[in-house]
């Protein structure tokens, strides 16, 4: 029988499975908050005429759980000081491997069948305030509560997340708590520095004036295309910017966000794989081709307050699509559209129910490369005869049994995954239990 509840899931759910205390906006100069994830996701029979080292395989279930610590301290006057150790356990379908807007993003490119300890954030923050109104700050996970400028400038440098500061959303973006696509809480084509977890290294400044924000940042890259260890002193780097508007329609909030990355590090043309492997009469293998390039891409990403329980939200994506991805999955271009609606109006008001459309699309290049063996970040079939764009469709229902503990039911159907005709389609279905204080 497949274990669905791993000891360190339990454990977190015991710990923050209790009344949560109301969202503390009194000064803090210290704070601990946690939160446990168990997610059992499972997938049914779909054809499947040939497999390659990176296939999703029909029928399997598997689970994975987390359990996380934010601990704070305030240093000085707006620093505050953040580590968030961690214990993870478990694996994604296929060892997280066959679909490019993979189904679960709780589930890591590393996965152990034993709890295992990894300290996923350790950063500290400086906001300077600029003077002008000030607004209230609730205490919550990397967050100390209190006051600060509505006008202001932050700066976080250490170990984060790059989502933490860029392409946020606030119906998609959570797979602790709203979709779990990948291509659903971030932009696919967003080839976001990272380890195989999903942290990296790096400096991020963002300055807040009125409805406007600026964000920026250089990050560490993985030492291999998505590999376990970063790099150090920026030998391979990514540099992002980001602008925001906010603004309101109708008197309900929305906001605007546009994306632009810039990699630069040791990759390979795909033609240039193919070439070398026409060559030599070998497999094709990107690692003995690659050399210093830049790769480039960027996003739009918005949302939209409709009513008082319904929200819209739309990403686009586009990237170099005839250079390898290098840290997050194989996604040259991509578009989403969805919505959320929390329960109030059947006086379930705690509850969400979230819709989401995707479509995942990659680079001629990219498809003769993965006809011709090629593997990917994610995806790889040993060969691509007819190739199509990955639609996927992902709906959840999250129900709040006490203000610390939610149970979410999520379905996903994905079409052509790994971008195959010949494959699919795959119906998924998860159970998510999440507590936190």
């Amino acid at each position: 029988m497949i274990r669905i509840v791993s000891r360190a899931a339990l454990c977190g759910l015991f710990l923050v499975a209790r009344a949560a205390s109301a969202q503390d906006t009194q000064p803090q100069d210290f704070a601990i908050h946690g939160q446990a994830t168990l997610v059992a996701q499972g997938v049914g029979g779909f054809a499947s005429p040939y497999t390659g080292a990176n296939s999703l395989t029909p029928r399997q279930v598997k689970e994975t759980a987390d359990v996380t610590a934010f601990i704070g301290v305030r240093a000085w006057t707006g620093g505050e000081l953040w580590v968030n150790p961690e214990i993870d356990q478990g694996f994604g379908l296929s060892n997280t491997l066959g679909v490019a807007g993979f189904p679960s993003a709780e589930a890591y490119k590393v996965g152990k069948a034993e709890p295992y300890f990894r300290l996923q954030r350790a950063f500290f923050r400086q906001t300077f305030g600029l003077g002008g109104t000030r607004e209230a700050v609730a205490g919550v996970a990397n967050q100390l509560g209190g006051s600060r400028s509505l006008d202001r400038i932050v700066l976080t440098i250490g170990k984060f997340g790059v989502g933490d500061l860029l392409d946020t959303n606030p119906y998609a973006h959570d797979p602790r708590g709203d979709f779990l696509n990948w291509s659903a809480v971030d932009t696919g084509s967003f080839d976001y520095a990272a380890d195989a977890w999903g942290y990296t290294t790096g400096v991020a400044a963002e300055l807040y004036r009125g409805d406007w924000t600026l964000r920026t940042g250089l990050f560490n890259l993985s030492t291999v295309p998505n590999g376990e260890r970063l790099e150090h002193g920026f030998g391979q780097y990514q540099l992002d910017a980001e602008v925001e508007h906010r603004h309101q329609v109708a008197g309900r909030p929305g906001s605007v966000r546009f994306g632009f990355f810039r990699n630069r590090g040791n990759f390979s043309r795909f033609d240039d794989a193919l070439a070398y492997a026409a060559t030599t009469g070998g497999a094709v293998d990107p690692s003995v081709t690659r050399r210093r390039m830049t790769r480039i891409g960027g996003y739009m990403n918005m949302d939209q307050a409709l009513t008082d329980t319904l929200g819209l939200f739309a990403r686009v994506g586009v990237s170099d699509g005839a250079i390898e991805p290098y840290d997050f999955t194989d996604i040259d271009r991509t578009a989403q559209i969805g919505a959320s609606l929390n329960g109030k109006s059947w006086g379930r008001a705690q509850d969400r129910v979230g819709l989401a459309l995707i479509a995942n699309g990659i680079s001629a290049e990219h498809r003769r490369y993965l006809a011709a063996g090629g593997l990917g970040v994610l995806v790889g079939d040993g060969k691509l005869p007819d190739a199509g764009a990955e639609e996927i469709a992902e709906a959840y229902y999250d129900v709040a049994l006490t203000r610390a503990l939610a149970v979410t039911l999520d379905a996903q159907y994905v079409e052509n995954p790994g971008y195959n005709r010949d494959r699919g389609p795959a119906e998924v279905f998860a159970l998510r239990v999440h507590g936190a204080f």
